[in-house]
This record gives structure tokens, C-alpha cells and sequence, in this order.
């Protein structure tokens, strides 16, 4: 089977204006609030890097990628390689993560999409960590 049929699915309906959801996508305190404490720095520009640094589960990671595509309060995009991984750091090891904003009435449905899982394993592990993920930036953004 191809990897691309293993894409891990993630989304959540918030209950804030998209402006506050976009903000929480790119600002790197909130980001340490709901993504697992990890520091982000990016200057959010088409092709511009990412780096995500931190502890997880008591080790010391770097992950890093690129600013694939981003549209504010619509769609960011970035490709993620984390060395924690234990594969080689090629390119056919990234995931690329995409996060689409959509209004719906008074909310804004935040989806999440990550390609390249190698297993149904893999993806439903990703889709586990991304809806809790979620549903943390959902309890920040519904104070």
C-alpha cells in the first residue's frame, strides 16, 4: 500500500473568531500552551524555516521544516522532520502538516491533515496525538 493513503485526520469546531484561532496557530507562546510545551520559531513566510524545540518524554529534540504555504486565517502549511524519528533526514521522511481554517456561523472548524504516515498504526497514533492537540488549543480559545 502507498504511504499517501495513510494521512492522519484531525479537526475541532472552536468557538472564538478565526483571527484568535490564526493567532493561535502562529504565535509562539500560545503555541508552547497547547503543543506539548515545545518552543516554535519561524518568521512565517512562504519557503521560510520552522524549528520546534523541547523535551518529550525526557529527551531533547529539534524538529525542523519549511513554511510550504500560508494564507492568514486560512490555511497554513509546513513540511516537519523530527530526528527523534530515528530515520534518516531525507526528504521523503517528512510529514507535511496542513491546517485549513473554515467559518461556520459563530465558529471556525480547525482541520488538520498530516501526510506520509507509513502504517495505519502510525496514522492512528498521529490522529490520536493531534486531536488532543486540538482539543487543548479548543479549552485555551473557549476561556
Amino acid at each position: 500500500m502507498n504511504q499517501e493513503t495513510f494521512v492522519a485526520h484531525a479537526s475541532v469546531k472552536i468557538a472564538a473568531p478565526v483571527r484568535e484561532v490564526w493567532d493561535a496557530l502562529v504565535n509562539p507562546q500560545t503555541i508552547r500552551t497547547y503543543m506539548f510545551g515545545t518552543e516554535v520559531v519561524s518568521e512565517w513566510k512562504k519557503n521560510s524555516p520552522i524549528v520546534w524545540k523541547g523535551v518529550w518524554k525526557d529527551k531533547p529534540y529539534q524538529d525542523h521544516g519549511t513554511i510550504v504555504e500560508i494564507v492568514p486565517e486560512k490555511r497554513l502549511k509546513y513540511s516537519h522532520f523530527s530526528p527523534l524519528s530515528g530515520v534518516a533526514d531525507v526528504p521523503e521522511n517528512y510529514h507535511t502538516l496542513a491546517f485549513d481554517l473554515t467559518q461556520e456561523g459563530e465558529a471556525v472548524v480547525l482541520a488538520l491533515a498530516q501526510d506520509n504516515n507509513h502504517s495505519v498504526e502510525e496514522q492512528k497514533h498521529s490522529e490520536g496525538m493531534y486531536m488532543a492537540m486540538l482539543q487543548g488549543l479548543k479549552k485555551l480559545l473557549e476561556k
